[in-house]
């Protein structure tokens, strides 16, 4: 019952992440907050009186229903409770309430780095995308990316070359609706080697709003984040901007407008055909992943 609890408060509009922390400080536990009456969660900022009777409200033969579906697929649901829950992503104040996974995250993935970069890139880029994919596998790094075409999937498929690389795609939609169609396969590959993850509802289309949204993820599963290729208005710019904030370093390769400015920015710069792979491996698992949670909450995250 505890999961579907969770599934109530995620799939209720208007109570996001922080405010999901905000119930637990005052509650105590999540069980607990469905003991309370409307106008006592109402009390916490920014959940109005029709939000909290919504919440109360909530179907929950239906979210059994639907978890048990999920079951049947293969699916888990994964809350801040679950020891699966990734202690990397668990560090954020603003970490997904529920994640749905396909595939198995592993302690190991703790130590990851973040691949991304441009949906149109050059061949050098690609090329280059699959050889850091590879050989940061190599090193036991888990590659973490979002399946876009173009960077994404050539840092995925370079993991996947080594027989015993893992990576983990973060979906921008529901987790029964592979994005773009043409990756199917690849994200058939990656449950085999790692992980589908996605934070929305698992039917749902993808969406500008939750392709931004899951940028937070990709950073914060990773101790740091690579952004190959990039234009100034790329979606990989605002995932090195997510790492910045998360304290993740940022690593760029000069020669794109969107990289470029990263580079005048502060992130390190890592230069086509002459990266030391042991080097910079070293560098990305001695980094720390801080804490940048405001607020203590419940069980396995004090």
């Amino acid at each position: 019952m505890n999961t579907i609890y969770w599934l109530a408060l995620v799939f209720t509009p208007g109570i996001g992440s922080v405010t999901t922390r905000k119930l637990l400080d005052r509650f105590g536990d999540i069980e607990s907050i469905f003991d309370a009456s409307p106008e006592e969660i109402a009390s916490i900022p920014r959940i109005s009186l029709s939000t909290a009777q919504t919440l109360l409200s909530t179907p929950f033969e239906q979210l059994e229903a639907e978890l048990l579906s999920l079951n049947d697929e293969g699916v888990d649901v994964l809350t801040w409770d679950d020891d699966q829950y990734p202690d990397n992503l668990l560090a954020l104040n603003d970490a997904p309430g529920v994640l749905f996974s396909r595939g198995s995250i592993l302690p190991a993935d703790s130590q990851a780095v973040g691949i991304v970069g441009t949906r149109q890139p050059s061949e050098q880029a690609v090329n280059f995308a699959q050889t850091l994919g590879r050989k940061l596998a190599e090193r036991g790094l888990t590659v973490i990316s979002g399946l876009a075409v173009g960077v994404d999937t050539a840092a995925h498929q370079g993991a996947l070359v080594t027989q015993k690389g893992r990576t983990i795609a973060v979906l921008g939609s529901g987790i029964r609706v592979i994005h773009p169609s043409s990756n199917t396969q690849l994200a058939e590959k990656i449950v085999y080697h790692g992980a589908l993850l996605s934070e929305v509802h698992p039917n749902a289309p993808p969406r500008g709003p939750q392709l931004m949204a899951r940028d937070r993820i990709i950073s914060g599963l990773s101790q740091a984040v690579i952004v190959v290729e990039a234009s100034v208005n790329s979606g990989s710019l605002d995932t090195a901007a997510r790492a910045k904030k998360q304290k993740r370093p940022v690593y760029a390769v000069p020669g794109s407008s969107g990289t470029d400015v990263l580079l005048k920015k502060g992130a390190q710069q890592i230069l086509l055909g002459m990266v030391d792979f042991d080097s910079l491996a070293e560098e990305i698992l001695e980094s720390p992943v801080c804490n940048t949670r405001s607020t203590p909450t419940q069980g396995r995250l004090f």
